[in-house]
């Protein structure tokens, strides 16, 4: 593990990046509300935006047995969660405009 440097710029993002942050929210680890998108800028906001776009094109392509229920509702679940959280983000930035 490398250390941060003083004065190193770390962002905002929960997790550490928007790509951890999207993982996060769809996996159930981090509840989100407007209260958690009014620390982001609106670069930071749309990094986000598109990260969760993108996890939840992943999730809605991925191919599970028929057979296999469990699988069938975490996919669903994990689907849930970012269309919600995408919602949300999208609600609130055209809010901020």
């Amino acid at each position: 593990m490398v250390p941060l440097e003083y004065g190193a710029p770390m962002g905002n993002f929960m997790g550490g990046s928007a790509w951890a942050m999207a993982q996060q929210i769809g996996d159930g680890f981090i509840l989100v509300s407007e209260r958690t998108y009014k620390r982001l800028d609106r670069t930071e906001l749309d990094k986000l935006g598109f990260e969760m776009d993108k996890l939840l094109r992943e999730v809605r392509a991925a191919q599970v047995p028929l057979e296999d229920v469990q699988a069938i509702q975490h996919k669903n679940r994990k689907a849930s969660r970012l269309m919600g959280a995408l919602s949300q983000l999208r609600s609130y930035q055209l809010r901020l405009k």
